[in-house]
């Protein structure tokens, strides 16, 4: 056999044997690929569906992560004598002081809703809201405690998302200093919304007592949790997230069935409306997408 024969014959059989397995390395999907197809099938349908309401979910998702803002307002208002007693008896805070505090805030959460529904000047009312959130979490003494401050970081991430949804356009800068897409802005802002936003279910986790549909529901909705902070899918995981917190809702916090004097009654409002805001921070994570910092996006670039 000549020396090319020879090395014909050899390199034959590497491809022999080689082959196949070159082939099956490229062929079987990995199981991030598996699960990539399953859900995509799922957001087909998805999409199918939901189209007639896909153009108002911007609005719907606003209104939902202002809703609890609101909501404190009122009750601000109408429990007005309690809470000044609560204040100055509990938080020793002098008088002239709480009804400043009081009032502030009522026209803060009010105004700046306003303004996040409407979509006018949402920086600003964004920066206002966050601040209600700083100084009433100081001012009723609850900074120290888990569950609200869990909370509270997933209603700064709605509030988050609402800012990365109002920064779509590359605005001017003065010369000299350093010229910023908005577009740059809403990805960091967007990465940072949608993993706040997941804090409240990690307060979920630690609340409560231990049943075995709570334990599957933490299952499912953590695999879901990582998928929004990855953004793997986010879209998707979103919707689940959506779907199980508002089953969640009606079904523990059903404020309306209790009594008028029910002890727990103000603390299921509380938490219904909080949720609704996370609700509508999911909504325009659904409606924008998970932003270029994501899985979903880099395999697009690939």
């Amino acid at each position: 056999m000549s020396i090319r024969g020879t090395a014909g014959y050899h390199l034959g059989n590497q491809n022999r044997f080689a082959g196949p397995g070159r082939a099956d390395a490229t062929n079987d999907p990995s199981p991030l690929d598996a699960i990539r197809q399953q859900t995509s099938k799922i957001e087909d349908f998805l999409d199918t569906y939901s189209d007639p309401i896909k153009p108002y979910l911007p609005a719907i998702g606003r209104f939902l992560i202002v809703v609890t803002f609101l909501e404190d307002a009122l009750r601000i208002i109408t429990q007005w004598n309690d809470q000044l007693t609560y204040l100055h008896d509990y938080r020793h805070i002098p008088r002239g002081l709480t009804h400043l505090f009081l009032i502030s805030n009522v026209v803060a959460m009010t105004i700046c809703s306003l303004m996040i529904i409407v979509r006018k000047q949402s920086e600003y009312a964004v920066g206002g809201l966050l601040g209600v959130v700083i100084t009433q979490a100081l001012g009723y003494g609850l900074i120290f405690d888990l569950n609200f401050f869990l909370r509270n970081l997933s209603v700064m991430g709605g509030l988050l998302m609402v800012l990365s949804d109002s920064w779509v356009r590359k605005r001017f800068a003065p010369a000299g200093l350093p010229q910023i897409d908005e577009k740059d802005r809403k990805m960091y802002f967007q990465l940072a919304g949608r993993v706040l936003l997941i804090f409240l279910f990690v307060g979920f986790v630690f609340a409560g007592q231990w049943s075995f549909w709570r334990v599957l529901v933490i299952m499912v909705g953590a695999v879901a949790c990582v998928m929004v902070v990855v953004g793997f899918k986010a879209k998707w995981s979103a919707v689940m997230l959506v779907v199980i917190l508002s089953v969640f809702n009606l079904l523990v916090n059903n404020f309306w069935t209790l009594h008028p004097h029910h002890p727990n009654k103000d603390f299921a409002k509380y938490d219904f409306f909080q949720i609704l805001s996370i609700v509508g921070g999911l909504l325009l994570l659904v409606n924008m997408g998970p932003g270029q910092f994501s899985v979903d996006e880099k395999k697009k670039v690939y």
